[in-house]
């Protein structure tokens, strides 16, 4: 049996990031950069409709502590 993550696109995840406590720092070109109260940087990469790669969304859902 394998958990499988939800096919999510940066439009849905920058949310729930937000919700957690990380704020836009700046964005440079199709990559948004967040940081948190303890200085936890993330890079988002923000292309308009296109769902995340597995990897991408498991990385960040590690570096985020989701």
């Amino acid at each position: 049996m394998t958990d499988k993550l939800p096919r999510i696109t940066a439009d849905k995840l920058t949310p729930i990031l937000e919700k957690k406590g990380f704020t836009l720092v700046r964005q440079s070109g199709s990559h948004k950069i967040y940081r948190n109260a303890e200085n936890v940087r993330l890079m988002v990469p923000y292309h308009s409709g296109e769902i995340l790669h597995p990897k991408i969304q498991k990385q960040v859902i590690i570096d985020a502590s989701l």
